[in-house]
C-alpha cells in the first residue's frame, strides 16, 4: 500500500470514528429520538418533528439557567407556592420550556387552581410532555417533564376542571412565557 493510500485510509477511519462519536450520547449510546410538535409564538401549530433528546452536562445547564431554574428542572425541586412569576399571570400567550423552548402550555388552558402554581387543564400538545411515576416523599404522583430535554416541570393531578379533569401544576421556574407577536 502506498503512503498516499495509507493516509487516505487513516483519514477515512478518523472521519468514520468522529462521525460515530458525534452521533453518540455521553454514555456511548445513540441518542434517543422523540417526537414533538412545534408552535409559533402565536400558538399556531406548525409541524411534528423527530429530534434527539437534548443532553447537556450539569455545568452547561448551570451556565444557561438561574440557580432556581436549574434545581427545579434538573433536580426536580419545587418552588414555594405563590412565589413564582406565572402563578397569577392572566396574559394571553404561550408557556415554553425554560431549558429548550419547546412549547408546553397555552394560556387558553390556564386556570386559577388556588394552589399558588401555574395550572393548566392540558398541555398544548401531548407529544411535548412526558409523564412518569414519582414516588418521592412516600407519595405516588405523576411527574411531568419536557419531552425534548427531560426538564422537570411539575406534576399532574386528577382534580382539575372540565373538560379534562386534570390539573397540570407547573413550576414557574421551569417555564418561559411568550406573548403573541403583534401583527400589523
Amino acid at each position: 500500500m502506498s503512503r498516499l493510500d495509507r493516509r487516505k485510509m487513516m483519514f477515512l477511519g478518523t472521519a468514520v470514528i468522529t462521525g460515530i462519536a458525534l452521533r453518540l450520547d455521553a454514555k456511548g449510546k445513540e441518542p434517543k429520538e422523540v417526537k414533538i410538535v412545534k408552535f409559533s409564538d402565536d400558538g399556531q401549530r406548525e409541524e411534528e418533528v423527530s429530534m434527539p433528546v437534548m443532553a447537556k452536562t450539569d455545568s452547561e445547564w448551570r451556565k444557561q439557567l438561574s440557580p432556581g431554574s436549574f434545581e427545579v428542572t434538573r433536580h426536580a425541586a419545587t418552588e414555594r407556592a405563590f412565589s413564582g412569576e406565572y402563578w397569577d399571570n392572566h396574559d394571553a400567550g404561550l408557556y415554553r420550556c425554560i431549558c429548550c423552548a419547546t412549547a408546553l402550555f397555552s394560556s387558553a388552558t390556564k386556570f386559577d387552581s388556588g394552589t399558588g402554581w401555574p395550572s393548566f387543564w392540558e398541555p398544548i400538545a401531548k407529544e411535548n410532555v412526558h409523564e412518569s411515576g414519582d414516588y418521592s416523599f412516600n407519595q405516588s404522583r405523576t411527574a411531568v417533564s419536557c419531552h425534548l430535554c427531560e426538564a422537570h416541570l411539575g406534576h399532574v393531578f386528577n382534580d382539575g376542571p372540565k373538560p379534562t379533569g386534570l390539573r397540570y401544576c407547573m413550576n414557574s421556574l421551569a417555564l418561559r412565557f411568550v406573548k403573541p407577536t403583534a401583527h400589523s
